[in-house]
């Protein structure tokens, strides 16, 4: 029998997942003997064989990954993915009701605490240049860069951007977050490492735990949170992502000067048991339950917030496989009228997001440094100028739901172009004005978070329902292609990272994404008939 619980996970065998996670933690715990006993070199560990409990603890860790893996996958696993005329929606004139805000904190929660893995590979990334000789702004002399770390954690996301996506479906959106977090748990290793190798491994394990996290998110939003209020806490949730920054950049300040770079891997793993802890107060999506004929758990989790099934209309269902290989099929259908000027909008502005968060943002802990800043000096005033920004998610959240969804883009698309421009100028003389880098640099830390929030609340809100999928999907990937292309460019050599260049690598598709979302850019909230009606007329 299958353990099942509405307020806890279904999983297919509970021993097995249970028994797999602990063997995880204790293949995990067998990788801190030889970490701990370099306290005399500083925790400097390159060069270093495996030690015996090492081994041990990576066969525990492998065979607990299978056995979580078996815990948590149905007996249904092949069951065909659920109809897309079955829809569940938060009905609109529901207020938020106190599952409903102790759903936002838990999501927060889980946001938080997955975006402080790839953001630590920026406060990582000058600890791993210097103990393995690599090349990177504080050593431009280095052989092998050391932007290949980032370019495997990034590739890491963009794969576990599609494949939690299809998990979700297939075992769950709560086995899936589940999953992720056993990742993080496990690749916590990557603190432990002797060789650059294994750390790329370990790096890429972790983008791909971390990659599906955002997506699942905002999938159970849509079918828990009413419609009115549902564009605002994406908005928050997402902006979230400054608050992992506040967090990381304060755990580097505190923590490295005293236990190396290393240490920022191995909190994973505290972390990721939060994250599994957490997840007994998620919710399964009731479309996945309902598929998978389990309706009296589905209609229990409905209730609690409000929710129903909704009738699909003709117009509103999603095209057939043969249609959707036509000529109304794919992304091409973003990129024809109406809808081709606001796509090129969405994607300029993509892009230039993941410009500046795997460019500026990546390699601006390393740039302060190089400007004579201390490790824990630098750290602490990106800390700083996280908490300065912080305010501004609040900020968008309101004027996101109470305001306007285009001019809010506009109005913070514009301020981080801005800020960049400024430091694509002078950045390298504001560590001589400490106040001023604090203002600045609070642009595209923070502002470039509430961004990508707002753009992904926006996007899927803007197009028609049967090519919304795509027109989300578009909008996240871009930034991803943004961040490839700019790890591509380091890794290849052509320039070592500097605040100047990182800059005016974003501020130039955001001085686009301004004008092009000025031009194209629709109102979700006072023009919601107009734009139904364009839509209805362009789907017809």
């Amino acid at each position: 029998m299958r353990a099942r619980s509405t307020s806890g996970p279904a999983y297919a065998h509970p021993p097995f997942f249970w028994g797999g996670f602990v063997a995880c933690v204790a293949g995990v715990l067998l990788h801190l003997p030889m970490y701990l006993h370099a306290k005399d070199m500083h925790y400097h560990l390159a060069g270093m064989p495996m030690d015996t409990p090492m081994m041990i603890g990576m066969v525990l860790i492998v065979v607990g990954l299978v056995a979580v893996g078996y815990g948590l996958v149905p007996r249904d696993f092949l069951k065909k993915a659920p109809p897309a005329e079955l829809r569940v929606r938060a009905e609109d004139g529901t207020g938020l009701r106190p599952a409903h805000i102790a759903l936002i904190a838990v999501l927060t929660a889980a946001v938080t605490i997955d975006a402080m893995k790839p953001i630590s590979l920026g406060f990582t990334a000058p600890g791993v240049a210097k103990e393995y000789g690599l090349k990177s702004a504080l050593n431009p002399h280095g052989d092998l860069p050391v932007a290949w770390l980032p370019f495997f954690g990034l590739t890491g996301t963009a794969v576990g951007s599609f494949l939690w996506g299809w998990l979700g479906d297939r075992i769950g959106r709560r086995a899936a977050i589940l999953f992720a977090g056993v990742l993080f748990v496990t690749t916590a290793t990557c603190g432990a490492m002797p060789s650059f190798g294994w750390n790329l491994a370990m790096c890429f394990l972790m983008g791909a735990g971390a990659g599906g996290m955002l997506p699942i998110t905002f999938s159970l939003l849509a079918e828990t949170i009413p419609g009115r209020h549902r564009g605002w806490v994406m908005v928050l949730i997402g902006g979230t992502l400054a608050l992992a920054y506040v967090v990381t950049s304060w755990l580097s300040a505190e923590l490295v000067p005293t236990y190396s770079w290393r240490i920022l891997w191995l909190v994973g793993m505290p972390t990721g048991v939060t994250l599994i802890l957490l997840n007994h107060w998620i919710p399964e999506s009731p479309r996945f339950l309902l598929s998978h004929g389990r309706e009296e758990e589905a209609r229990t989790v409905m209730a609690r917030y409000g929710a129903s099934l909704v009738e699909v209309t003709e117009q509103e269902a999603e095209p057939d496989a043969e249609a959707d290989a036509g000529a109304h099929g794919g992304f091409g259908r973003l990129f024809r009228p109406p809808f081709a000027g606001l796509t090129v909008a969405v994607v300029v502005l993509g892009l230039g997001i993941g410009l500046v968060t795997y460019g500026f943002q990546l390699w601006i802990p390393s740039n302060l440094q190089k400007l004579g800043l201390p490790q824990a000096t630098a750290d602490r005033a990106l800390r700083d100028s996280a908490l300065l920004g912080l305010p501004l998610v609040f900020l968008a959240a309101a004027l996101y739901g109470l305001w306007s969804a285009k001019k809010t883009i506009l109005l913070f698309t514009a301020l981080v172009a801005v800020a960049l421009g400024v430091l694509t100028f002078a950045g390298d003389d504001l560590a001589k004005h400490r106040d001023w880098l604090y203002v600045l640099l609070a642009g595209p830390i923070v502002g470039t978070s509430v961004i990508a929030s707002v753009l992904a609340a926006y996007s899927s809100e803007i197009y028609p329902t049967r090519i919304r999928s795509r027109g989300s999907g578009l909008s996240a990937g871009v930034g991803k292609l943004g961040g490839v292309l700019v790890t591509i460019f380091l890794v290849a050599g052509i320039a070592a990272p500097s605040i100047g260049l990182t800059a005016l690598l974003g501020v130039v598709p955001l001085g686009l994404a301004v004008v092009a979302v000025a031009v194209f850019g629709v109102e979700t909230r006072k023009s919601a008939p107009k734009v139904t009606a364009s839509v209805a007329a362009a789907e017809t």
